[in-house]
């Protein structure tokens, strides 16, 4: 049986022409942000994504940089968008004690919200405005962002929420940083499944929800509550982690939860052509499990979580939402006593990545040891459904 080496998403979607197949078989299924998202992963780094030519000005030798695609399913544009975040948010985030909780739904609303993908844009705001309630019962103002999730770890179907709040935060009076902010799991839980429930009630009555097929008994708007109501008897999980005051421990985890793509390459253990099998941590005990999928399956299930054009996937609330930031910001960071420099530039070309990497500088002439200079931009050409599917051909 062939097993193949060097695996990353784009190998296994290239490989046997997985990705045309799978493209064949379910094109009118496939959304268009789906087949977007594959394509820059695909041409990512390659000269269809564009490239910058840089000559040396002495022997007119030159190289010709490729562009990323920066796309959030593609591993190593996340990892890097994932890295510029920590760096840039180091500096501005309050150093102060922070809290992560998660909030999640039942399976039966799973569906729903699948085949209702605007309900993702509405689901951010509602666990937002509940910690904020939290915080203004006690008078003050926290600093708070949110990253909407549609996936587990085990790259299922599961949309949920991850909030990260700080402990405290400023007093409505604004001269004083209070840590008096405490949250109770079971009133964030009852507020959580009201919201919810409440949130599809109104979208229901407006005309804005399909059903599934299993729900093709409800004809109206009361069948509708009264099964909406039998939910409120289910599981809702609100999980609260532990505080912490380690700002770059607080930095790093935060940053992971936010512009990763559904599984991590270095997830990925095995591919014989046939069955993928990745590895993944179960939350229920922390222990690390296997799964294995057939090849097409698999891509089914890390499509799916693909977003739509300018879904946001990072919210921010409180002192970080952007019309009161650059005045709060700078006010939290006084009464905190850290110094913060909001206009900091923490961004790391690619030049300076390779440098700190390897260990060499990519501009300099390997003949002439002169700094290269910047002399053609070449910009990615727009690709049809057959110019995508030409180009992937090409690359197998």
């Amino acid at each position: 049986m062939e097993v193949v080496s060097g695996l990353t998403l784009r190998s296994i979607f290239l490989h046997n022409d997985n990705w045309l197949r799978f493209l064949t078989s379910n094109h009118r299924l496939i959304r268009s942000a789906i087949l977007v998202g594959v394509m820059k992963m695909l041409t990512c780094r390659t000269k269809e994504m564009g490239f910058h030519t840089y000559s040396c000005p002495i022997c007119n030798y030159s190289v010709n940089v490729p562009h990323s695609c920066k796309s959030k399913f593609c591993s190593p544009c996340g990892k890097k968008a994932t890295d510029n975040w920590i760096s840039k948010n180091y500096n501005i985030l309050p150093k102060t004690i922070w809290q992560h909780i998660t909030f999640t739904i039942p399976e039966q609303l799973r569906d729903i919200f699948w085949m209702n993908r605007h309900l993702f844009n509405l689901f951010p705001k509602l666990a937002a405005d509940i910690i904020k309630k939290f915080a203004a019962a006690k008078g003050i103002l926290p600093a708070l962002f949110v990253a909407p999730h549609t996936f587990g770890r085990d790259i299922k179907r599961n949309p949920h929420i991850h909030v990260s709040t700080t402990k405290g935060g400023l007093t409505f009076d604004m001269k004083r940083w209070s840590n008096n902010l405490y949250f109770k799991e079971a009133k964030l839980k009852t507020m959580w499944r009201y919201a919810v429930i409440n949130m599809m009630r109104t979208q229901y009555k407006n005309g804005n929800l399909r059903l599934p097929p299993y729900l093709n008994h409800i004809k109206d708007y009361t069948a509708f509550n009264s099964w909406l109501n039998f939910l409120y008897s289910k599981k809702w999980v609100v999980h609260l982690g532990r505080y912490s005051n380690n700002h770059k421990k607080n930095i790093d985890y935060l940053g992971k939860y936010l512009k990763r793509p559904p599984i991590g390459e270095t997830r990925i253990k095995s591919y014989d052509g046939k069955l993928v099998t990745f590895i993944y941590k179960d939350h229920k005990d922390n222990a690390w499990r296997k799964m294995t999928l057939p090849v097409m399956e698999f891509i089914g299930k890390l499509i799916s979580h693909i977003q739509d054009k300018n879904f946001k996937g990072i919210r921010y609330y409180g002192l970080l939402a952007n019309r009161v930031r650059g005045t709060l910001l700078p006010l939290a960071h006084k009464l905190l006593n850290s110094a913060a420099d909001l206009s900091k530039k923490t961004f790391r070309s690619w030049r300076q990545l390779i440098c700190s990497t390897f260990g060499h500088d990519p501009l300099i002439c390997p003949k002439c040891h002169v700094e290269m200079k910047l002399t053609e931009t070449t910009f990615a050409k727009k690709l049809s459904i057959a110019d995508m599917m030409q180009v992937i051909k090409n690359k197998n």
